[in-house]
């Protein structure tokens, strides 16, 4: 079975500098780039890239975006955005070296791998985007709005995963081992023993100074070329049924995989879901 490092490289802000935290998989010749939700850090695919990497023999890449994980926070919570969180992403792909990409993108990340998939020129060869697309309704986004600037504190890893339980019960039927080392990957021991959510309240801020209304990107989807798979909770209230089929129509006329007992997002660490993405990976037409 394949083992990992834990690497890092440095983004740039309007503040400076920052620490980009990336765990990689593998050795392979090809690369495979896995990004996470909003709230979310790149463990969340160590179960899907142990499996990558040596099922394609690749080299896939798991970062935590800045302000989650071991990632650095940025000094103004102004400057979390896509720009910064593209520009990143940017400084990455320079750092493993490579001059074409897989991307897999849960959410948050998927939303990355479409802008960066749209670009002229871009290094995305194939895009496995999950529960997202270019349209996500006000009251979805409103949901998130409610609980990602919180910052509660625990006793203990068991009281985070309860937390986790309830707040992702969308990502489906993880087992009890899974939610455990969920709740260690997502928290943060402090000072005095209690735990923290391992990220940034301050992700929150476009939340409350921007006005929350529906999202639409379908422009930006006519512009991708790659091939995509799309992966959909059947109970999602942020990738809508009518959105994820009319992604398969226009634009680069994705393929759709549905979890039936998923929300949002499905947690990509079941069998059925990690074959669905290895089997898409594997076309190489």
């Amino acid at each position: 079975m394949s083992s990992f490092v834990d690497k890092s490289c440095q983004g740039l802000s309007a503040t400076g500098f920052h620490r980009i935290a990336y765990r990689e998989w593998g050795t392979g010749p090809r690369a495979i780039v896995c990004v996470h939700g909003l709230t979310r850090n790149g463990r969340d695919f160590d179960v899907l890239a142990a499996d990558l990497a040596d099922s394609l023999n690749a080299r896939i890449i798991c970062p935590d975006v800045v302000g989650r994980g071991r990632s650095g926070r940025l000094a103004n919570p102004d400057n979390y955005s896509y720009a910064q969180y593209l520009a990143d992403m940017a400084v990455l792909l320079a750092r493993l070296d490579v001059e074409q990409v897989d991307w897999v993108g849960t959410s948050m990340g998927g939303l990355i791998g479409m802008m960066l998939a749209a670009q002229p020129n871009s290094p995305i060869r194939r895009l496995v985007i999950n529960d997202v697309g270019p349209f996500i309704p006000q009251r979805a986004l409103e949901r998130i709005g409610d609980y990602v600037g919180l910052d509660p504190v625990f006793a203990d890893v068991p009281a985070v995963e309860t937390y986790l339980r309830k707040r992702y019960e969308g990502f489906g039927a993880l087992t009890d081992p899974q939610w455990r080392r969920m709740a260690e990957a997502s928290s943060d021991a402090q000072p005095d023993g209690s735990y923290r959510l391992a990220f940034d309240p301050g992700i929150s801020r476009i939340f409350r100074t921007s006005a929350i209304t529906d999202l639409d990107l379908w422009p930006l989807w006519s512009m991708i070329r790659q091939p995509v798979l799309v992966v959909r909770g059947a109970r999602s209230d942020l990738l809508l049924a009518e959105t994820a089929e009319r992604m398969t129509r226009e634009g680069p006329r994705a393929s759709l995989y549905l979890v039936p007992d998923a929300g949002h997002a499905p947690a990509l660490m079941a069998a059925d879901q990690i074959a669905a993405v290895r089997g898409f990976l594997t076309d190489n037409g």
